[in-house]
């Protein structure tokens, strides 16, 4: 608190409740709610044909037992040595070479793995393996026993996206290592896809997790819904062709602290101006365009093409131009800012 210009009285009355552990509202009340989101981050893009490199480098120098998670967090530029890509979310290029096998272990934030590139890698989650190709999107739930190895012949990348910040924040942070290298083996790979994937369940069987009972949806099914729904439905003007992953059990999100998207933007399609209040991680499928965020003199221009992450934080104005066809994944904290009545979004000027 700044104490210049403040009469000799109060400066001795805030020293004494200081000393109390105490300080007044009316001299910060101006910081703590104001008009307007005040987001320390900003929007940035990571070039993987860059990062690439350095990626696979880090395999010559650490090992995934010694490491545990070989991972390049992509840190805000605004946020240095915070650990995360905006103030409620992280992410991370996770690298896993052909013969390797990142230990088991849990941990209570949630976390998603979208694939980058590569063939033969998988999760597992309590026991059920889940193999890895471009453009899957993956969940490992809260405080699930999880592995990854590498079957196949090439480097595997994907991005991890957690809600670790969040969870920091609040306190709740616990991480348990299994005592093995991998967890057993359990329900054989795809047999959550089967028994939840077409909108069915098991007759008498009651789900109480929070998560979808899903852990991988293919990118090759949930492109091919793109492709369907294009042919009937209306452009968004400020998304294109927008979906949310769901949970099929519930129709709710896949997840329940982090909210999970495709969208599919056509040839030369340019959103509207939109705004909100959620923090959004997009890594690009396919295509090549740009993001503005902001506006006149402070605006600022994002050239991305595929493979690349670039973030929006909380409350940046910013419009979208694809130049070939473009499929972006994305991945916010909606879904909290929802269920505690946080979330806003403004379309246009409105």
């Amino acid at each position: 608190m700044d104490t210049a210009g403040i009469s000799a009285d109060r400066r001795e009355y805030y020293e004494k409740i200081r000393r109390h552990g105490c300080a007044p509202l009316w001299e910060n009340l101006e910081y703590l709610v104001t008009p307007e989101p005040v987001i320390t981050s900003v929007a940035n893009l990571w070039d993987y044909s860059e990062l690439r490199e350095d990626l696979l480098h880090s395999a010559n120098l650490i090992s995934t037992a010694e490491a545990e998670r070989r991972v390049l967090m992509l840190e805000n530029p605004a946020l240095e040595g915070n650990c995360s890509i905006t103030e409620s979310l992280f992410a991370g290029l996770q690298l896993i070479m052909p013969g390797e096998v990142a230990p088991a272990h849990r941990h209570s934030p949630a976390a998603l793995r979208f694939i980058i590139e590569g063939s033969g890698g998988y999760t597992s989650v309590n026991g059920e393996k889940t193999f890895m190709e471009p453009g899957d999107f993956i969940i490992t739930p809260s405080w699930t026993w999880h592995d990854h190895g590498n079957e196949g012949s090439e480097p595997v990348v994907w991005m991890d996206g957690l809600d670790l910040p969040l969870v920091r924040n609040i306190g709740a942070v616990f991480l348990e290592r299994y005592a093995e290298e991998q967890f057993p083996a359990g329900p054989p790979p795809g047999d959550s896809l089967a028994r939840y994937g077409s909108n069915m369940r098991p007759v008498g069987e009651v789900l109480e997790n929070l998560n979808s009972p899903i852990f991988s949806y293919p990118y090759a099914k949930s492109r091919e819904t793109l492709e369907n729904l294009r042919k009937s439905s209306e452009w968004d003007p400020y998304h294109g062709l927008k979906l949310e992953y769901i949970d099929p059990t519930s129709g709710g999100p896949a997840m329940a602290t982090l909210s999970t998207f495709l969208q599919l933007l056509p040839k030369r399609f340019k959103t509207e101006k939109y705004q909100t209040t959620e923090n959004v991680v997009y890594s690009v499928i396919e295509g090549s365009g740009r993001t503005i965020v902001g506006e006149g003199d402070d605006a600022k221009t994002m050239e991305w093409q595929n493979q690349d992450i670039f973030v929006v934080p909380c409350w940046y104005p910013h419009r979208i131009e694809a130049d070939d066809e473009a499929i972006l994944f994305s991945f916010s904290d909606k879904v909290v800012q929802t269920k505690l009545g946080l979330w806003r979004e403004r379309r246009g000027n409105a």
